[in-house]
């Protein structure tokens, strides 16, 4: 039973996290940025968003909560995790060695309410 009701808490995070990067591609979008491909992996890892804007290549952590009873979104996101993206925005530069730009690690963090109208915000060049 344990077992199942793990399982369903992985679909429904899930399903967030899904619903909260479609959300951030709407947002990007909607303010000038050209979205190039959306949940990149490799064995390194995944980047959620790599958009475009004004010569830069914009490299998106997306966190989505349904509130903020554990914290804000931006707060899972650790020095670990920024060392990865920078890494994994390297690797993804090396793999589409066609396109260039100066590079930027963004996280947008989005607050969810059941019910309620999803509050996003975005935080421009993170550093770790």
């Amino acid at each position: 039973m344990a077992e199942q009701g793990a399982a369903h808490g992985r679909q429904g995070n899930q399903r967030l996290g899904r619903f909260g990067e479609q959300q951030a591609v709407r947002y990007l979008e909607s303010t000038g940025y050209r979205v190039l491909e959306r949940n990149w992996r490799c064995k390194h890892g995944e980047i959620d968003i790599v958009a475009a804007q004004d010569g830069r290549l914009v490299f998106v952590e997306v966190k989505t909560r349904t509130s903020d009873a554990f914290g804000h979104p931006f707060e899972a996101i650790t020095a670990a995790k920024l060392r990865r993206m920078h890494v994994l925005a390297r690797l993804w530069c090396a793999a589409h060695p066609g396109i260039t730009g100066l590079v930027r690690l963004d996280v947008i963090g989005i607050l969810a309410p059941a019910g309620r109208p999803a509050r996003i915000e975005h935080l421009e060049g993170v550093h770790a």
